[in-house]
């Protein structure tokens, strides 16, 4: 059986790994917590010289003066009153939360996107909101009963990393003034449970006879791409020309992934490169690509 919450814990231990668990862990060493122990993901080999490199999680918890373990198990031996988990990464297993309750900061708004990815999938969707929720951390993915929430509308041109930014300020936030003013006690989830599996490579993938506003949710995830002339081309920022605009009057009707400047015909509306990357450069702006580019009537995007 999984005790219960402390509603007033002092004694901390940390789990997460990636950069945005990185603001939580700085703001709850602020907040006066005592954080017996920051529990991260093993090192990896990064770059072109392949050395070892710590996750962000512990070179922060480094920085702080803060103990690191890359076993979740020694958080059973520090004392904690409570494990707080931040994309950590792994599942934690039942006997460890058996010895100490943990609560969890799920950038989703629960039953609706449990899982990996779920502000990449909530734009995806084209969800019009998603929000954050202080959970507590159950044997089976993001099932256990919820704290806190907090609501947050998706903006249509906000990007994953732009969204993911907000969602960890308000979440942080969610955190420490739930554990400061001490957790009431928790709730269950309510509706119909949406996995958030992970996204695959080829999702990243343009298929330019989709409809424009699908095309644009996937640039805005970042990593984009198409093919120009059997070569990849990274669609980094591009935009909606908005029906019956001028602007896109010179590839309507045309094959999807035909061009006309900037503007590129899809299988439902026109799109509007901004910034691209081809295959061995860097970015620039759509019109410098096009500038050497020079495509003729006949080429496609693909």
């Amino acid at each position: 059986m999984i005790p219960p919450a402390p509603s007033h814990p002092r004694r901390l231990v940390y789990l997460g790994t990636p950069e945005v668990a990185v603001p939580p862990l700085e703001a709850l060493h602020r907040a006066g917590f005592d954080i017996a122990l920051v529990v991260t993901r093993p090192d990896k080999r990064r770059g072109r010289g392949g050395a070892l490199a710590p996750s962000p999680v512990k070179a922060t918890a480094q920085a702080l003066g803060l103990p690191v373990s890359h076993d979740p198990a020694d958080a059973a031996g520090v004392g904690a009153d409570l494990g707080v988990v931040v994309a950590y990464g792994r599942i934690i297993r039942t006997d460890l939360l058996e010895m100490l309750p943990m609560v969890n900061l799920h950038f989703s708004l629960l039953p609706r996107w449990r899982g990996a990815a779920p502000v990449e999938r909530a734009i995806l969707a084209g969800d019009a909101e998603t929000g954050v929720c202080l959970m507590v951390v159950a044997p089976e993915l993001d099932t256990g009963d919820v704290y806190a929430c907090e609501r947050v509308m998706i903006e249509p041109a906000d990007t994953l990393d732009g969204l993911r930014s907000r969602l960890v300020d308000i979440g942080t936030d969610l955190l420490v003034d739930g554990l400061t003013a001490g957790l009431a006690p928790p709730r269950p989830q309510e509706g119909e449970p949406v996995y958030a599996d992970k996204i695959e490579p080829d999702e990243h993938r343009l298929h330019l006879d989709r409809p424009a506003v699908v095309l644009d949710r996937v640039i805005r995830l970042g990593r984009a791409w198409c093919q120009f002339r059997d070569r990849r081309l990274k669609v980094l920022v591009a935009e909606i020309v908005p029906a019956g605009a001028e602007a896109g009057a010179a590839v309507a009707g045309l094959p999807p992934g035909a061009l006309a400047g900037p503007m590129v015909a899809t299988g439902d509306g026109v799109l509007r490169l901004v910034m691209v990357q081809p295959e061995g450069k860097a970015p620039m702006p759509a019109a410098a690509w096009l500038n050497g580019a020079q495509p003729t009537p006949d080429d496609r995007l693909t």
